[in-house]
């Protein structure tokens, strides 16, 4: 039978056949030929060709399975590292993807027999995590790119310094939080006593709270049947002994006295006095002075916002001009780029001790000093006033409340 035409049908469907995947059986590794059927794969081992290739295989047999291990392991794991990248997946989706491609490295001519062995070499050597579960062998791609490393590690080192900078911000809030609390005054704690009655003709009123949107009337009668059932109570000596309240709810009440059954309120001290009108007089004048804008021309200042980039982050600038009192113009002491920037993105600078500073905020405020020491613990500096009415006293200010003079 003659060979059939081009275009015949025959011809048309053994081509298409001849383009798609065969079985990996009847694939010849060595001559790369696919065969479609089995007798086709044993007319081709019987071929002149194919024994020259075994000839030539036979004189050197490592080489070659040498040869084609490194194809399939490379191929393999270049197709995982760019399908998957570093996610864990089963490694027979992998391998089902590598063999779709027609030209692909055949295992049989590989020196692993089975996938499951190609997987543990995997792990062994390191190039792959693997872990075997009841649903089969799962593999996780290791990126050793030495970019990939690097920037795994500027991630981290980037981490690890906003880590620091929130570390130190709630630092400084629990610290003025801290300072807040010390100056109030220790709220005073309530004194229980027990209830005892000195005479028999003695009457106990208890003054119950009553809710606000209760009646006048209803506020009567409840205090007056208090006032009777604690007397009735009382009437037994064995229960006054066990009974106790604070002495703040309760009060006792001679019988001819017709005062109040609330109480008076504790008179305050002449001293006391003086030192709440000292404290007034000390919050409004602080309160008076402090204002939330502290930018000053000729001052040193640090960029701490991130959006301009590493160039300027964390960068020292001069303070050239104040616009409306929040916005500053500055001037970068290394490249001397000027920027305009809004107060929230700029930070005072605290110089070494010995050099002059301005005082930004508080009562001082627009007064120059020389730094005299720190104390870390306190979030404070020790300044002398070298200006103004008390020039050359020592005062304490916090960080944020002055900084460097250019």
């Amino acid at each position: 039978m003659g060979k059939a035409d081009f275009l015949s049908p025959k011809a048309i469907s053994n081509r298409i056949k001849s383009k798609g995947l065969q079985k990996l059986r009847w694939y010849c590794q060595m001559c790369q030929k696919q065969c479609r059927d089995e007798n086709g794969f044993k007319c081709h081992c019987m071929s002149e060709s194919h024994q020259r290739q075994l000839l030539l295989a036979s004189e050197n047999p490592t080489k070659f399975m040498d040869y084609f291990s490194d194809e399939f392991k490379s191929d393999f794991l270049e197709l995982l590292r760019r399908r998957f990248g570093t996610k864990r997946v089963h490694n027979n989706i992998v391998y089902n993807e590598y063999i779709s491609h027609r030209e692909h490295v055949h295992m049989n001519s590989t020196q692993w027999e089975t996938l499951t062995d190609f997987t543990k070499w995997l792990g062994r050597k390191g190039l792959c995590k693997v872990d075997e579960t009841p649903k089969g062998w799962y593999i996780q791609y290791v990126d050793r790119d030495p970019e990939t490393i690097r920037r795994q590690e500027e991630q981290a080192r980037k981490k690890k310094q906003e880590l620091d900078d929130e570390e130190r911000s709630a630092k400084f809030i629990q610290e003025q939080v801290r300072r807040g609390m010390d100056g109030k005054e220790a709220e005073a704690q309530p004194v229980y006593t027990e209830l005892k009655r000195e005479s028999e003709e003695e009457k106990v009123a208890f003054n119950l709270s009553t809710p606000v949107a209760s009646s006048s009337k209803s506020s009567s009668v409840l205090g007056a049947s208090s006032v009777l059932g604690a007397s009735s109570v009382l009437g037994a000596s064995s229960v006054l002994g066990a009974l106790k309240a604070p002495a703040s709810s309760v009060k006792r009440k001679e019988a001819p006295s017709g005062s109040d059954s609330r109480g008076e309120k504790k008179k305050k001290s002449a001293l006391e006095e003086i030192m709440e009108i000292e404290e007034k007089k000390k919050k409004r004048q602080s309160s008076a002075v402090r204002t939330d804008y502290w930018l000053q021309p000729n001052i040193v200042v640090k960029i701490v916002t991130k959006k301009l980039g590493d160039k300027y982050h964390k960068k020292k600038a001069v303070v050239m001009e104040v616009k409306e009192k929040y916005g500053a113009v500055v001037k970068m002491i290394d490249s001397g780029d000027k920027l305009k920037l809004d107060q929230n993105h700029l930070q005072t600078v605290i110089p070494a001790p010995g050099k002059r500073v301005l005082i930004l905020n508080g009562p001082y405020r627009d007064t120059e000093a020389l730094l005299e020491g720190i104390d870390e613990k306190k979030f404070s500096a020790t300044l002398m006033l070298d200006s103004g009415p008390q020039k050359g006293d020592m005062v304490d200010i916090a960080y944020e409340d002055f900084s460097k003079l250019a």
